[in-house]
């Protein structure tokens, strides 16, 4: 009976050695595969790899998100497949830049002859040019000399370069807004609740002297003081100037500056669709009511 039951115990302990896998037997196994499996099992594993850093990346962009505040999605008007500017709103947000903003950013991209057709007439873009004076030359004596600008003429730029404009806003440095608005994650949303979100920071935040608390920005910490407030300019055409109104429209006015082919896009866009909608028509006509008699014919082959 014990030689049965040693017998019987020695069988079983070698069927589950038997069974078991090496990683020595893994890497004969994968040595005997074809190239090709060897590829796919290669793939395979650096998708599997590059899938897992991925999900670790995104986890770790998730948590760093939840400290800031995201902006909500607000209802533009220029938002959607037909709509266009309002080039009403585009005029007020010039004027809230050129009285507010062109303090301290520049919009170097942008010159006088872009408002024409837009926001002003030709006449009135030449008589806002001259306001500004361009140094010009050098001269026939080799000399720079100051003149009125021209339609063709840049934005004026508030400081003659970066390290004036940081030295006088406490080492920050103002971003140009020719691009603010497609530079930002979010858009004219971001911006919005930008100059709309200061706030006395919570219980617990410590900022630092110079700075201003506005929970939109990376940090908190902002340098730009809050520049927005009700009926800080009045209107040109009468509109009544509160601060939201008054983000509302520089909002708007940075993004056509951004986006000046904006409008012109949307309606080759719906050219386009109007086109290829009677292309459609026709190709149809020709592949039901020509093309089918030809395909459909059978050829047969007599002996």
């Amino acid at each position: 009976m014990a030689a049965i039951v040693g017998r019987t115990s020695k069988q079983a302990l070698l069927r589950a050695k038997s069974g078991l896998v090496t990683p020595q037997a893994n890497f004969v196994s994968f040595k005997k595969l074809s190239t090709g499996k060897k590829v796919v099992v290669a793939a395979a594993g650096a998708a599997v790899a590059g899938g897992v850093g991925l999900a670790v990346a995104l986890n770790q962009a998730v948590i760093a998100a939840d400290l800031e505040l995201h902006p909500p999605k607000y209802p533009w008007s220029h938002h959607g497949m037909f709509n266009a500017f309002d080039h009403g709103s585009i005029r007020r947000g010039y004027q809230v830049y050129k009285q507010v903003c062109a303090a301290c950013h520049s919009m170097e991209y942008l010159c006088y002859r872009n408002l024409v057709g837009v926001i002003m007439t030709e006449e009135e873009a030449k008589v806002e040019a001259e306001d500004i004076q361009v140094t010009d030359g050098p001269d026939e004596e080799g000399n720079m000399f100051q003149r009125p600008g021209k339609l063709s003429d840049k934005f004026p730029e508030p400081y003659p370069n970066s390290e004036a404009a940081r030295a006088a806003n406490n080492g920050a440095l103002p971003p140009d807004l020719s691009y603010i608005v497609n530079a930002r994650h979010g858009g004219e949303d971001y911006v919005f609740s930008l100059l709309t979100g200061y706030c006395d920071p919570p219980e617990g935040v410590n900022v630092k002297e110079g700075l201003y608390y506005n929970p939109y920005f990376p940090g908190g910490a902002i340098g730009m003081a809050q520049a927005l407030y009700n009926e800080i300019i009045e209107y040109e055409d009468g509109t009544e100037a509160t601060q939201s109104q008054l983000a509302k429209d520089i909002c708007v006015f940075l993004k056509w500056a951004a986006e000046p082919e904006h409008d012109t896009r949307k309606k080759m866009g719906l050219k386009a669709i109007i086109i290829f909608s009677g292309l459609i028509a026709v190709s149809y006509y020709l592949k039901r009511h020509k093309w089918s008699v030809l395909k459909s014919k059978k050829i047969a082959f007599k002996k």
